[in-house]
């Protein structure tokens, strides 16, 4: 068997987690139960990129389930939990192609071991696999049915490429599904991300004034869950609807200027380069701490932070920092990599639920309409989407009406009126 993992020992730790991920998973449990006896997914490659968790182990799990010949790789060099990709190959027979800390050659080295199993479907957490296909195994390609994209940042490359006329394949974007923006941006990396803040430094938020760069799904999960903690939190934004919309919400909006002087604790969740600049780091005040819940590591320039300062040391598990000239010390959290993965253990069991219940059933929803399906990006059928919903209600023991044929009627009809 073909992998590469940090140590196969840890493996009884990393079953013991996956199996209490599983416990929250019931959407996907139930899938699995189908997949096992239906094998709607019997002989097909699946390469996956994606962070290596508990969750996304019970994921692979539902995919062999299903006949799919299954090969992951992380998709984030701080993400892997080493002891569920150990678990994986030796207590699931899944190939893993992932160590936490890898460096960038070997993240790299990772992604090109899966797509060497020549994937008929990807899966992607960022997009790494399809940019890696489309730039340096572009002969790759034409035998890939289609691939599926769990992240905002992916979706947006994905949909670059499709508007650029490059795209050589169909891709169904997973993360516009509601099932899984609605939940897992916003409760998930809400939770996720002042977990990894809060696990990082062990500081009070309380009192803290935080500011959220971007105030999409993630940003205001965010935002919420920070002002649930008692922190005063300020929104910066460049669209002026969601701006409205975090004021409305009884956020204080400014610009990042005015909030880097303020700030006590800074998080950016844009999915766009360069929101925290030399410019914010001369303004901030000492003991400032900075940090990123976006897929990619360019949110904050860390090489401006770097030629500004004088001195860089580690003062705790996943806390570096900065010393300017002045004597000020700004502090970076997780190299400036995702904090609720790189700092913390990622999002909850339960909403991973939903977003990979969508992954799966994407998966065999590809297979199945292969003929049909053009080099575009495409979004998760309706009907998929509110029967997972369906079963993440009936797996809760929450039951709800239905319209009544009158109801239907009034709801179709035009003529009625006052």
């Amino acid at each position: 068997m073909d992998y590469d993992v940090k140590d196969l020992s840890l493996a009884p730790e990393g079953k013991a987690r996956i199996e209490w991920a599983g416990l929250e998973m019931k959407v996907l449990e139930s899938i699995r139960q189908r997949f096992e006896a239906e094998k709607p997914l019997e002989g097909v490659t699946i390469g996956a990129c994606l962070h290596v968790t508990t969750e996304t182990a019970n994921l692979m799990l539902t995919l062999k389930a299903g006949g799919a010949d299954a090969y992951l790789c992380a998709s984030n060099p701080l993400s892997t939990q080493d002891d569920v990709a150990a678990s994986l190959v030796q207590d699931y027979g899944i190939s893993v192609f992932a160590i936490n800390g890898e460096d960038n050659d070997t993240y790299y080295k990772h992604i090109d071991s899966v797509l060497a199993k020549e994937p008929r479907i990807t899966m992607d957490d960022g997009a790494d696999l399809v940019t890696t296909l489309h730039t340096k195994r572009k002969e790759q390609a034409a035998n890939v049915i289609a691939g599926t994209e769990e992240t905002t940042t992916g979706v947006i490359r994905l949909k670059s490429m499709e508007d650029n006329g490059v795209l050589l394949f169909p891709v169904i974007a997973v993360n516009n599904a509601d099932t899984k923006h609605f939940f897992d941006n916003r409760y998930g990396t809400g939770q996720s991300t002042l977990d990894g803040i809060i696990r990082a430094t062990n500081l009070l938020l309380a009192g803290k004034v935080l500011v959220v760069f971007g105030y999409g799904w993630c940003g205001l999960g965010i935002a919420t869950r920070a002002k649930g903690h008692g922190a005063h939190v300020i929104v910066i934004e460049v669209d002026p609807l969601r701006a409205l919309q975090a004021l409305m919400d009884g956020f204080t909006v400014t610009t990042s200027m005015e909030a880097a002087a303020v700030g006590d604790i800074f998080v950016t969740a844009t999915g766009d380069a360069g929101c925290l600049r030399a410019e914010h780091f001369a303004a901030m005040k000492d003991r400032a701490v900075m940090c990123n819940s976006g897929h990619f590591d360019v949110e904050i320039d860390i090489p401006a932070l770097e030629k500004m300062s004088v001195s860089r040391r580690t003062v705790r598990n996943s806390v570096e920092e900065f010393k300017m000239e002045d004597g000020r010390r700004l502090y970076l959290l997780a190299e400036g990599r995702l904090v609720n993965l790189a700092a913390a253990e990622g999002h909850p069991a339960s909403v991973m639920d939903m977003s990979f219940a969508n992954q799966a059933l994407m998966a065999e929803y590809a297979y199945k309409h292969a003929n049909e399906l053009e080099k575009k990006v495409y979004d998760v059928p309706k009907d998929i989407d509110a029967e997972i919903a369906r079963l993440k209600l009936e797996t809760m023991g929450i039951t709800i009406d239905s319209l009544t044929a009158e109801q239907e009627e009034y709801l179709r009809s035009w003529t009625l009126g006052t």
